[in-house]
């Protein structure tokens, strides 16, 4: 009986990995197909290797524009996440005083509101500091909405570290920060890959901000480019669409399978430890 459970359960794994992975077969399929071709024809998902919707997709839709502007956004603002995150986690986690028990609670709360609550005080703020339409704007506000789960896998991360290796460097002549940066932070690298993996994939994704503070074509991210270019096309150009959602998704899907074991590893020894 146990064997055929076994069984049962590695036909269902195999079928909810099968569906999740069709939307991007007939993504890949369409983006090589020819233009014009019926795709409700009988060999519609018979590719026809045509490579030419790459090139006049990556033309067309300014989508290398829109890659650099989200690369920068989701660099700036993955490095913010982990040096401050890092350096609140390891303050809850060695100094739990009233006050730092009370700030880890209210960031807490926060991960229970979402985003786009915000968005209309958060937008009066842009306006007065200036960093409507700038990229540097979209980057402080994504890494503050990101900062609550990143103090929350560093501190329980730090938590799981013996004292005594900050104990013994400082008593070398180490003060406290020094500790940290020499000791601790090397050793944050599995959580530091989850934090960038598990915020970078939504960064580099946002639209639901984006839409708000990134206002001018030159600024635009990713998902922005491809709703502008997909509202040219209306449905007209399949081929042209799919392909330029491929160029889109590629770095993404490269990214997450080098960091994929870190993301595992990182997850197993930070977020549920504590």
């Amino acid at each position: 009986m146990e064997h055929i459970w076994k069984i049962l359960r590695t036909i269902l794994v195999w079928a909810i990995c099968l569906m999740s992975l069709c939307p991007f077969v007939i993504l890949l399929i369409l983006s090589l197909d020819q233009p014009g071709k019926n795709m409700y024809d009988i060999q519609a998902l018979i590719p026809d290797f045509y490579l030419g919707n790459y090139a006049e997709g990556w033309q067309k839709s300014n989508i290398s524009r829109a890659m650099l502007n989200s690369g920068i956004i989701t660099f700036s603002s993955l490095i913010m996440i982990v040096v401050l995150g890092a350096m609140a986690g390891y303050a809850v986690a060695r100094i739990p005083s009233k006050f730092n028990k009370t700030v880890y609670g209210i960031l807490i709360g926060c991960m229970m509101v979402p985003g786009i609550i915000i968005t209309v005080p958060l937008y009066t703020l842009m306006i007065r500091l200036k960093a409507v339409n700038t990229l540097w704007g979209l980057s402080v506000v994504l890494a503050t909405l990101a900062f609550p789960q990143a103090v929350f896998v560093f501190s329980n991360f730090i938590k799981a570290l013996p004292k005594e290796l900050e104990e013994a460097a400082m008593i070398d002549g180490c003060s406290q920060m020094k500790a940290f940066w020499h000791i601790i932070f090397p050793l944050l690298k599995p959580s530091i890959s989850a934090v960038v993996i598990l915020n970078g994939f939504g960064i580099w994704n946002n639209y639901s901000q984006a839409v708000f503070f990134l206002q001018s074509s030159d600024k635009h991210n990713v998902p922005q480019a491809l709703s502008v270019y997909f509202q040219q096309f209306a449905g007209a150009h399949w081929n042209l669409m799919a392909a330029t959602a491929v160029i889109a998704i590629v770095p993404v899907i490269i990214v997450f399978l080098i960091f994929q074991k870190s993301l595992i590893k990182g997850l197993n020894e930070g977020a549920l430890k504590g």
